[in-house]
Order: structure tokens, then sequence, then C-alpha cells
């Protein structure tokens, strides 16, 4: 499980680089986005193969019922991060939907896997992606008003969400995970 620790440290540092170092940062310039896109890359390899080889304390197996839960909150991951590109009614909600996605996938995954490499892996992102948003909040100040969008955008936020969930699916299951089950 070192491999996932590394690879979450790595993740977090990369993201948090440009808010607790913003000069340091600012002083790379553009190859700053080179390193941070370098190091979110390292840092997912490192925590894809840690969690493939990582073993662990099980404390509950895979159900029907968890299976189906884990569907619905990925649907609404995907819908999430989907929709704060487009803007859609619910960014007026939630402030930081990517991160809201982050967090709704890693619970969704800590449930449907109850073993101590998902606490670590899929915890570990959800630490992150709460501290993240912290951050953000703080770093930003208050919120200006919402502009309302057109209906297009809810449906581009809704077609893309139904294609991605579908390509999820199907890596998930070239990999050899079912995830229905």
């Amino acid at each position: 499980m070192i491999l996932i620790a590394l690879g979450l440290a790595l993740w977090s540092a990369v993201h948090f680089w440009k808010r607790i170092a913003p000069a340091h940062r600012a002083s790379f310039g553009d190859k700053g986005k080179g390193i941070v896109a370098a190091g979110s890359i390292l840092a997912i390899v490192l925590m894809v193969i840690g969690y493939r080889v990582a073993e662990g304390s099980v404390y509950w197996g895979r159900t029907g019922a968890m299976t189906g839960i884990n569907n619905l909150l990925m649907i609404l991951s995907v819908y999430l991060f989907a929709s704060s590109g487009a803007k859609t009614k619910i960014t007026s909600f939630i402030r930081h939907p990517q991160l809201a996605a982050v967090k709704v996938w890693a619970v969704a995954h800590i449930l449907v896997n109850g073993d101590s490499p998902s606490f670590l892996l899929f915890g570990g992102l959800f630490v992150w992606a709460l501290a993240e948003v912290i951050i953000l909040n703080r770093a930003d100040g208050p919120r200006g008003p919402y502009h309302a969008v057109p209906i297009k955008k809810e449906v581009t936020a809704l077609i893309a969400t139904v294609v991605v969930f579908v390509v999820i699916t199907a890596v998930h299951a070239l990999l050899g995970y079912n995830p229905f089950g």
C-alpha cells in the first residue's frame, strides 16, 4: 500500500502547489502546467499499480444493493463533473462540482469495496478533495451571483454523463471488474 500512499502524496502535492506556494508555482510559468500534468500522471500510475497489488483486510464484500448504490452515485459523480464544464443549474448550488464529483466517486467506491486498500485510496482522494474545496473557498471569497443557462447546456451535460458512464463501465469490464455485480 506504500505505492498508493506515494501516489496520494504526489497527487496532493502537485494540486496544492499553486495554493500553498503561489509565487514558487508562478516562477515556473507555463512549464509549471507540464510539471503538474506529469506529476498527476505519475501519481495516477502509482495509485493504480499500488491498488492492483495491494493486500489488506476486507471488512465487507460487494453486494447487489451496494453495487446498485455505487452505480447511482457514479452517475451522479459523472454528472457533477460534466456539469462543471457546461455550468448547469446544479452549479448554482455546488461551488466546485468537479471536486464534489471526486468526493461522490470516492464514497461510491468505498461503499462497494470494503477493504483497507480502498479505504486508503478512495478515502485519501476524498480527504484531498475536501481540503481542496476548503482552500479554494478561503482563497476565492464570497461567491458571485449565478447566471441562468440555456436548456441546451443541461442536455449537453446529460448526454455527456451517459456517454462517459458507458465508457467507464466498459473500461471496468475490460479490466475484469464487472460494474454491475
